[in-house]
């Protein structure tokens, strides 16, 4: 393992502005509205996101990608439409709860929900079950527009593979790294053509966000295409990674 650095906030910025030079934006999250991005961060989790956008289709071909769509459809039914994505009666179960849980809570409203202090929002969310930190903060950066990082399996692949963290970081440890590195950051000049990865701009990849939010946004999207095209779980393939520099010869997987 490589020994952890010294300055990890400015290894973090320096990441993020060689990603956003090389590649620009990713448009994430690729949604036309808030509550399309909740159901996906319920269905992406444990699955490719090719599966998820089958599922989306088939909720979408159904008018159910809604409040009311999900709210009124029998659960056998949404169970079948979402069966792509896998874990498909836990994951129906799951949208069905966090309606209930809106309904509740906040009269059915996204808009109120989202106008709650971050914390105290994250709290209620990371309550709900099926929900963990990552979709928590999926929910919350994505369609909340709150400024919040999230961290998944390549963010931690990728700061252990560099020296940065450890690979049992604490997710909080790792999310909070990256924001203290982020918060203040002027926005880096991005380069005219994406990775092969990015999105089309979507109705939610350009609403308007904090400066702090869309650099967080930004960084995920990135280092998403970094886990997917070079800094793969096994062979990482480091020649053209534009962050290749930062490292001397791949870290043996982990």
């Amino acid at each position: 393992m490589l020994p952890q650095l010294a300055n990890p906030e400015g290894q973090v910025r320096q990441f993020y502005q060689a990603l956003l030079s090389a590649w620009g934006a990713q448009h994430w999250w690729p949604a036309q509205s808030r509550f399309e991005v909740i159901v996906g961060a319920y269905l992406t989790q444990n699955t490719a996101w090719t599966n998820v956008e089958r599922a989306m289709a088939n909720l979408r071909g159904a008018r159910a990608l809604r409040l009311d769509g999900i709210r009124q459809i029998p659960l056998a039914e949404l169970e079948a439409l979402i069966r792509p994505a896998g874990y498909f009666r836990q994951k129906a179960a799951r949208l069905k709860r966090f309606i209930a849980f809106l309904d509740a809570r906040y009269g059915g409203s996204l808009t109120r929900m989202f106008a709650q202090p971050t914390a105290e929002l994250r709290a209620e969310l990371l309550g709900l079950n099926g929900i963990g930190p990552e979709t928590a903060d999926s929910i919350l950066s994505y369609a909340g527009n709150h400024p919040m990082f999230v961290v998944d399996a390549y963010t931690r692949r990728i700061l252990h593979r560099h020296g940065i963290l450890p690979a049992a970081a604490a997710y909080d440890e790792i999310r909070s790294l990256v924001e203290r590195a982020i918060v203040g950051m002027p926005a880096p000049v991005p380069k005219a053509a994406p990775s092969p990865l990015a999105h089309s701009p979507s109705r939610i990849s350009r609403a308007r966000r904090s400066a702090a939010s869309q650099h967080f946004n930004d960084l995920h999207g990135l280092i998403v295409s970094v886990g997917k095209l070079h800094c793969h779980k096994t062979s990482p393939k480091c020649v053209g990674c534009p962050l290749a520099p930062f490292l001397n010869g791949c870290e043996p997987a982990v």
